[in-house]
């Protein structure tokens, strides 16, 4: 039998923390995940799943993630049921996390609110070029100076 789960999204809120009593943590979060297809208006919907993850994995994950992290997650589905305090069988459907990954670097979030602020010339020298266009003007001390320019349509991709 195999049970499998990858996911690859954004953590919907800070993950919680919390300690059995015997002492193993566990972290319950929901990562949002984009559908590969887009619905009939033509927007992308996304699938939000409810994760667990245990032990010191638990505590690391909540360590380094935080609302709108990106994450990869890799571990299995876990079905169970509880009767809630109204005596009603709810059934729960969870990923249980053994393994994740940091998909982006901690600042980079911060990085996208620093690059949505710089002001528009992104802090490199424009020159006037003869037809009126502007560019940015070549460092002399940037190693890749000698490269020639290299156009959209020369790439393979």
């Amino acid at each position: 039998m195999i049970n499998r789960t990858v996911l690859v999204g954004r953590l919907t809120r800070d993950p919680e923390l919390k300690y059995t009593n015997s002492g193993r943590a566990v972290a319950s979060f929901n990562i949002a995940v984009n559908r590969q297809f887009t619905n009939s208006q033509g927007e992308r919907e996304a699938d939000f799943i409810n994760c667990v993850i245990w032990n010191k994995t638990a505590e690391n994950f909540c360590n380094f993630t935080r609302k709108g992290s990106l994450v990869g997650i890799d571990g299995r589905i876990q079905t169970r049921s509880y009767e809630n305090q109204q005596g009603t069988r709810v059934y729960v459907t969870e990923v249980v996390a053994e393994n994740f990954s940091l998909l982006e670097s901690k600042n980079s979030s911060q990085n996208e609110q620093f690059e949505q602020n710089r002001p528009q010339n992104n802090g490199q020298n424009y020159q006037n070029k003869q037809n009126g266009q502007s560019s940015p003007s070549r460092n002399p001390n940037d190693p890749f100076n000698s490269m020639p320019d290299i156009k959209d349509d020369d790439l393979p991709f």
